[in-house]
Formats: C-alpha cells, structure tokens, sequence
C-alpha cells in the first residue's frame, strides 16, 4: 500500500515530531476523503476534481492541508471502508435536473430539453465557448456587431482563427478595425469575466426559437425541386423568379440534377461515380439527355472514361434509340440520388458552381 508521504525525509520529519502522525481514531468524513484523493492522486489517477461544486472543491482541499502523515493501518482502514461504499453503490445520478439534461442529451426533444432547462434555471453544461464556435456564421456576425466593442473582442479572442479572420471579413471595416483594436485591450480580463461573458452568449443565442426542420428553406425547396420533374422544376422556379430573384437563385444552387454534371464533379471522379451507377440507367439517360438540351453532361461523362468504355457505352446508347421522356426523367433521377447518396457519405466532394458574372 502506498503512503501517503513516501518520501523517508519526509516521514523522518513527521516522526521526530516535525508532524503529527495521525492513528486510527475517529476521523471525520472530510478527512477520510482527503486520505483517499491523497492516495489517489500518489498513485496516478486522474480525479476529474474540478466537476465538484467549489464550495466542496474548497472543503477538500483544506481538509488536505490540515492533515500530515498517515499510519499504515488507519490508511487501510479507510481505504477498506471506501471500498466497502463503493461495493455497496449500484447506481448514481449526479448534478439534478442538470445531470439528467446532460445524459439525456440527444435522446430527447431539443424543444421538450430547453423548455425543461428555461423551468429549472439549469444553463448547458460544458464550456459555452465550445458551443458558441459551433455556432453559424452570420449567427455571430450579427453578434460581433451588436454587442459592445469589448464583448466582440473577447468573443473574437476565444474563436478559432480561420472563423475568427471569416467573421471579421464579413464586418463593415470601420466595426472590424474597432474589434480588432479592441483586442490589443483584453490581456487584463480575468477567467472568470471571459467565462461569464461566455455563458451569456450562448444563453443568449441557446434562446432563439428552435426550429422545426432541421434544414433552411433553400435546402428543404432545393431537395424537392431535384426529385421534381424537369418541367415541374423550370416552372417553380420562373415562379420564385417572379416573387423573389435571390432566393430562387440561391434553390438554384441548391439543385443537383443531371444536367449539372459537367459544372458540379471534378473530371477525376466520373470513373468513381459510374462504378456506383446503373447502367441501364446511365444508358437511358445518356440516350434522352439530347432532346433535353444535356448533350454537354453526356459528352463530359464519356470524355472522362476510358476510351474502350467510352466506345462500348456510345454502341448501347445508339441501341437504346430514343427513350420515353418519363424513362430518362426517371433514370436521371436515379443517377443524381445515387451521386447524392455518395456525398452524403464522404464518398464525393461536389464542386460550387461558379456565379455567371464572376466568369
């Protein structure tokens, strides 16, 4: 068993009467838990400490600096009856309502835990500032230029420097140089006012309304439009063009569809892609995509194969003739969810399609 002092110094010191050596008796618990954090922590373990209320953080801490050297007997004695508690414990649940959110983090609504949280004052646990980098962009922006000049500095300070430099670029430039000159001021704030500056933004941002989907309109238009049928897609989105340009530009954008190809995948995976694709369905696609203006994704697709393929592939879609528009529409479809299908997975790294006027 290891004690307490190990150093001989040390225990010669206690035993000459440089320190009381403390002997059986009855000690109290605060002592009892001194000698077995003490033990512990001479052993290696690692005692996440820091997650007790600091109040018993100050508790424990003093109870150690009373304490000097620890017979052998009495260390086995309370390790014994330590480990008898621990035996006897078959379950625990820790830091109330605020334990309870924080396991069942993920297993329950986001609606029903913020409500659960607003009713029993109990703020996320963790660091806010983790849950603020997090956050989106122009979520923070609109932060960085509302809050005082020395709140924004102190929140630019905690971010990550590629987020930190994107934010700044997104600010008019007068604000930005008042920030960034702000920054040069905070080497005097305290831990603790970083701390509380951080658990008030993320209360303030963790306040907004939760929302219902968990993708912005443009996504969820932009999902429908591309399993919609060619003509019903043309024909929304002259409509939105109608009621709204920049939201209709940006479901653009938004959209896959075959006629995307040439624009949106790097001529390096065309050979990756049509491992994964029907090929029944890639020719009925490549043998209608003419009368539907999309020569140029055919073209693409064949130019980026090997020519023995290329070949072979032209033969079928001249058998193929002319197929039914509701086949190629169909076929199309199954292609651009099976290129969808493999972004999702991190299979495939679509390219953003340049703006028109940036050309």
């Amino acid at each position: 068993m290891t004690e307490l002092l190990p150093s001989p110094a040390a225990r010669a010191v206690a035993l000459s009467g440089g320190g009381s050596l403390i002997k059986g008796g009855t000690l109290s618990r605060k002592a009892k838990a001194a000698i077995v954090v003490r033990l512990l922590i001479n052993e290696g373990a690692d005692i996440p400490l820091e997650e007790l209320p600091e109040e018993l953080q100050a508790q424990l801490t003093k109870a150690m600096g009373q304490m000097r050297t620890v017979d052998r007997e009495t260390l086995q004695e309370v390790v014994a009856e330590f480990a008898e508690e621990v035996e006897r414990i078959g379950l625990t649940f820790s830091n109330g309502m605020a334990g309870a959110l924080e396991a069942l983090d993920g297993k329950i609504s986001p609606q029903t835990a913020a409500r659960l949280r607003k009713e029993a004052g109990v703020r996320e646990a963790g660091d806010p500032w983790a849950r603020i980098r997090e956050m989106d962009n122009d979520l923070l922006a609109g932060v960085l230029e509302s809050e005082s000049i020395e709140v924004a500095a102190v929140m630019l300070s905690k971010l990550d420097v590629p987020k930190a430099a994107e934010l700044l670029g997104m600010l008019p430039g007068p604000r930005a140089r008042q920030i960034t000159y702000a920054v040069s001021q905070t080497s005097a704030v305290t831990p603790a006012a970083v701390d509380r500056i951080g658990l008030s933004l993320a209360s303030q941002l963790g306040a907004r309304p939760i929302s219902a989907f968990d993708n912005g309109p443009v996504e969820r238009v932009g999902a429908i439009l591309n399993s919609s049928k060619a003509t019903t897609r043309d024909d929304v989105l002259a409509g939105l063009d109608e009621k709204d340009e920049g939201f209709a530009n940006a479901v653009r954008k938004a959209i896959f569809t075959f006629a995307n190809i040439p624009a949106r995948i790097a001529d390096r995976d065309i050979p990756r892609i049509l491992r994964d694709i029907d090929q029944e369905a890639l020719v009925i696609a490549m043998a209608g995509a003419p009368a539907m203006n999309m020569q140029a994704s055919v073209d693409y697709i064949l130019d980026n194969m090997s020519a023995r393929m290329a070949d072979q592939l032209r033969e079928e879609i001249t058998e193929a003739g002319t197929p039914k528009p509701a086949d190629v529409e169909e076929a199309m479809g199954s292609i651009v969810a099976t290129i969808r299908d493999m972004e999702a997975r991190g299979d495939l790294m679509l390219m953003v399609e340049e703006e028109e006027e940036d050309a």
